[in-house]
C-alpha cells in the first residue's frame, strides 16, 4: 500500500514518455550531460581539463548515486552542489574540474531548456496526431445536415463536420503558437554569476572570442541555434510565460472542443466512447456519463489556471536573480506538461471512437425545419404577389402556437397550420418542398473540403497506432 501523495497527473493521466522527460533520474543526467559539454569544450580551448577527464565524465553520465546526494544535499543544503560531489564520487579523476567557472543556473536553467524543448516537441506530435483523428471525422461528416446553435437556443442548421473543423482551426493555432516558441528557443550557455561572463574571461586570460565560441559550442551539442544575446544569471523568465501560455492554449481549445461534446451528448447526438462494462454511475446503473469530455475540461481547467504562475514570476524577478523562482517552476512547468499531455492524450482517444447518432440528429433536424424554413417561404410568398409584414404576422402568430403545442408535450404542426392560411397560398407539397435541410448549410462542406486541403501537408506522414489511444 502506497502511504504518500502521488500526483495524480503522474499516477492516473500523463504518458510514460512525459513522466520519464521530467523524471530525476532524466533531470540529473541532462546536468551531467551539460557539465561533461563545458568540460569538453573548455579542453578544446586550452583550458587544464584533459582529454581522460572528458571521457570519465562521458562514463558516468546515467549511474546516479541519487543515496549519495540527497545525503550530501542535507549537510550542504544546496542540490547542484550535492550532484557535484556525487559525480565527482563516480569519475573520481575529473572530479576536480566539474563546473568549472560555471554557477548553478548553467545546469539549472539550461537543462530546463532542454527538457522543456523536448516536451514541446512531444506535445506538437500529440497534436498532429489529434488533428489527423480529427480531419477523417471531418471529412466523413462534412456535408451531414445537424441543428446549429446560437446562444445554445436552435439555430440554422450546419454540418458535423463542420463543427469538427472549428475545433480544429482552434488546435492549428495552438500549433502556430507552438512552433513559434519552439523556433524562438535560445539557450542560456555558460554565462557567470550575474551573466557578465566574468569568470570565463579570467580563465580564457581576457580572450572574449574563445567565451564566445565556449558558448557556440555548448549551444551547438545540445541543438540550439544560439544563445540568449543579454541575461542575468538566469535564462529570462518571460520564455517560461510563453511556454505556459502556448500549454494553457491547448486547455482553451479541448476544453471548448469537449464542452460542445458534453453538449451535444445531453442531447445524445454526438457519444464519447463507451465501452462494454464501463460503469457510468454507482447508483444509476444506466448512465453514459461524458467523463473522459469532463476529464478535459477539469484538466484543461487546472491547465488554464497554472499558467498565471509564469507571468507572476517573469515580473519579479529582482534585478540579476532571485530564488523565490525556483520552487514555483519546479512545480508549475513540469506540471502543466503532464497535464497538456493528459488532455491531448485523454482527446485523441475520445474523438477516435466519437459516435455519431445519426438518426436522433436526423430527427432533431426534422423538427425545426419548419422554423428554419420560414425565412424562405415568406420570401416565396412575398414573390407570389403576398404583402410581407402581413405574412410575417402570420408565420410568426402560427410559429407561436406551434411552438405552445411542443411545450405542451405535442409535436411539431406548425406546416398544418400554414397550410391553412389561405393568405399564404401554398400547398402542404410545397410547403415540405422548402424543407431539405441540405438546403440550409450554405458551403459548409465545401468549407471543410478546402480547409482539410489546406492543412494536409502538415499531416502528411502523421499516422497513430492503436496503443496510443488505449488509455
Amino acid at each position: 500500500m502506497n502511504d504518500r501523495y502521488e500526483s495524480p497527473l503522474s499516477s492516473r493521466y500523463a504518458s510514460d514518455y512525459m513522466l520519464e522527460l521530467f523524471s530525476n533520474q532524466k533531470r540529473v543526467e541532462t546536468w551531467r550531460r551539460l557539465w561533461t559539454e563545458l568540460a569538453r569544450a573548455e579542453h578544446e580551448l586550452g583550458l587544464p581539463v584533459s582529454e581522460e577527464q572528458v571521457k570519465e565524465l562521458e562514463e558516468h553520465i546515467s549511474d546516479i548515486d541519487f543515496d549519495c546526494a540527497a545525503q550530501r544535499e542535507k549537510e550542504v543544503r544546496h542540490d547542484v552542489m550535492a550532484h557535484i560531489f556525487a559525480y565527482g564520487k563516480a569519475a573520481p579523476s575529473a572530479a576536480g574540474i566539474i563546473h568549472l567557472g560555471a554557477t548553478s543556473c548553467y545546469v539549472t536553467d539550461n537543462g530546463d531548456l532542454i527538457l522543456y524543448r523536448e516536451g514541446l516537441r512531444h506535445l506538437r506530435g500529440e497534436l498532429l496526431g489529434l488533428l489527423k483523428i480529427l480531419s477523417g471525422f471531418a471529412d466523413r461528416y462534412k456535408a451531414l445536415p445537424t441543428l446549429g446553435y446560437t446562444h445554445y437556443q436552435p439555430a440554422q442548421p450546419v454540418t458535423v463536420g463542420k463543427r469538427a473543423a472549428l475545433w480544429m482551426q482552434d488546435i492549428v493555432s495552438d500549433l502556430e503558437e507552438m512552433d513559434f516558441v519552439l523556433a524562438s528557443m535560445r539557450f542560456l550557455g555558460c554565462r557567470g554569476t550575474t551573466g557578465t561572463e566574468a569568470s570565463f574571461l579570467d580563465l580564457f586570460d581576457g580572450d572574449g572570442e574563445k567565451v564566445d565560441e565556449l558558448n557556440r559550442r555548448l549551444a551547438g551539442a545540445f541543438g540550439f541555434a544560439e544563445c540568449f544575446p543579454v541575461c542575468g544569471q538566469t535564462y529570462p523568465r518571460k520564455l517560461d510565460s510563453r511556454i505556459l501560455n502556448c500549454l494553457s492554449a491547448i486547455g482553451q481549445s479541448l476544453y471548448r472542443m469537449a464542452q460542445d461534446i458534453r453538449l451535444l451528448q445531453h442531447d445524445r447526438q454526438l457519444e464519447e466512447p463507451f465501452e462494454d462494462k464501463q460503469i457510468g454511475s454507482s447508483a444509476m446503473a444506466y448512465k453514459r456519463n461524458p467523463m473522459r469530455c469532463e476529464r478535459i475540461c477539469s484538466l484543461s481547467r487546472y491547465l488554464m489556471a497554472d499558467a498565471m504562475n509564469a507571468p507572476l514570476t517573469a515580473s519579479a524577478q529582482w534585478l540579476e536573480r532571485t530564488l523565490d523562482d525556483s520552487a514555483d517552476r519546479r512545480i508549475s512547468l513540469p506540471e502543466a506538461f503532464l497535464c497538456a499531455d493528459s488532455v491531448l492524450r485523454l482527446a485523441q482517444n475520445v474523438c477516435a471512437g466519437l459516435h455519431v447518432n445519426e438518426k436522433i440528429i436526423e430527427k432533431t433536424v426534422r423538427e425545426y425545419m419548419p422554423f428554419i424554413a420560414t425565412e424562405d417561404l415568406l420570401m416565396e410568398a412575398v414573390k407570389r404577389g403576398g404583402d410581407r409584414q402581413k405574412l410575417h404576422e402570420i408565420i410568426r402568430r402560427c410559429s407561436m402556437e406551434a411552438t405552445e403545442q411542443m411545450r405542451s408535450g405535442g409535436e411539431c404542426d406548425l406546416l398544418a397550420r400554414l397550410e391553412k392560411e389561405p393568405e399564404l397560398g401554398m400547398t402542404r407539397a410545397e410547403l415540405e418542398e422548402k424543407l431539405s435541410p441540405e438546403k440550409y448549410t450554405g458551403r459548409c462542406a465545401r468549407q471543410v473540403s478546402d480547409f482539410l486541403k489546406l492543412i494536409a501537408p502538415m499531416l502528411s506522414g502523421v499516422s497513430i497506432s492503436k496503443t496510443e489511444l488505449d488509455l
